[in-house]
């Protein structure tokens, strides 16, 4: 059964999988995700904000026990990985991850980037090819 067969669940067809990220300020969040990635505020309330930009999406949310305990590395897919690494090596140069801040070739198929911000939550940026 390939991994898009939408009779898989009860005919329906999963569309997104949405992370939750917690930060200790909302602030640093959003500093992150809309300033460094170019994401833009759906929804935004005292202690949490949806942002989004193409179909990557992601609720960010102040909690500094949730902060405490995960700092997440998400993936996000990308059909041009080379113009998404020259607008955020432009963008935003400071938050490229030192291990991985040019495109490479992985051994598993994509080539990726990653960027990440000062309480070491990690996206990493990939094209399959």
């Amino acid at each position: 059964m390939a991994a898009d067969d939408h009779h898989a669940i009860g005919g329906a067809r999963l569309l997104n999988l949405i992370p939750k990220i917690y930060y200790t300020r909302l602030a640093d969040g959003l500093a992150f995700f809309v300033d460094g990635l170019g994401f833009s505020i759906l929804h935004q309330d005292s202690s949490m904000a949806v942002v989004a930009r193409g179909g990557a999406k992601a609720y960010l949310v102040q909690s500094p026990v949730g902060a405490a305990a995960e700092r997440p590395d998400l993936g996000v897919d990308t059909d041009d990985i080379e113009a998404l690494y020259a607008e955020m090596s432009e963008r935003a140069p400071q938050l490229l991850h030192p291990q991985c801040s040019t495109v490479k070739q992985q051994p598993w198929g994509s080539r990726e980037f990653a960027m990440l911000d000062a309480t070491t939550v990690c996206v990493t940026f990939r094209q399959w090819r």
